[in-house]
């Protein structure tokens, strides 16, 4: 069984058992944000979360022992994305990343944010205009190191 299968049961479950991913990460144990990537097939879940998850969503055990496998990371299907949403990303970086770039070069130094040691908190903000999406996103800054 590949990991796409394993997702694709995971997303199948999850809309048969009527199940928000808020839901399964209180399963899995971290933020609806982790826990979705990793449902997502971004991350490695433990075998004690692989293993409730599984129970949850009546899943094989082919998939539960899958969801414990490091993933090969990155689930674009294009370089460019063509999911609206998802490319308003692609975009955002496109316009925006040389002014992240300046912004954290000028504060922090050369460097990078990681997206190892990182985190993301995604909220509904209410506004009379229309609701609004805010992602707070929190990556370790780690510099270049001379040698």
């Amino acid at each position: 069984m590949t990991r796409e299968e394993v997702t694709a049961l995971i997303l199948t479950a999850r809309i048969r058992k009527k199940l928000s991913w808020a839901k399964l990460a209180e399963t899995v144990g971290h933020s609806k944000e982790w826990s979705t990537a990793a449902l997502l097939g971004q991350m490695t879940l433990t075998e004690a979360q692989a293993s409730a998850i599984g129970k949850l969503l009546d899943l094989p055990g082919d998939a539960v022992a899958q969801l414990q496998v490091v993933p090969y990371k990155g689930s674009l299907p294009t370089a460019v994305p063509t999911d609206p949403l998802i490319y308003r990303f692609y975009e955002l970086i496109s316009v925006y990343g040389t002014t992240f770039k300046e912004l954290i070069h000028e504060e922090f130094g050369d460097g990078i944010m990681s997206a190892i040691d990182f985190k993301m908190d995604l909220q509904r903000e209410p506004n009379e205009a229309g609701d609004r999406v805010r992602i707070t996103m929190s990556g370790k800054f780690l510099p270049y190191k001379t040698y």
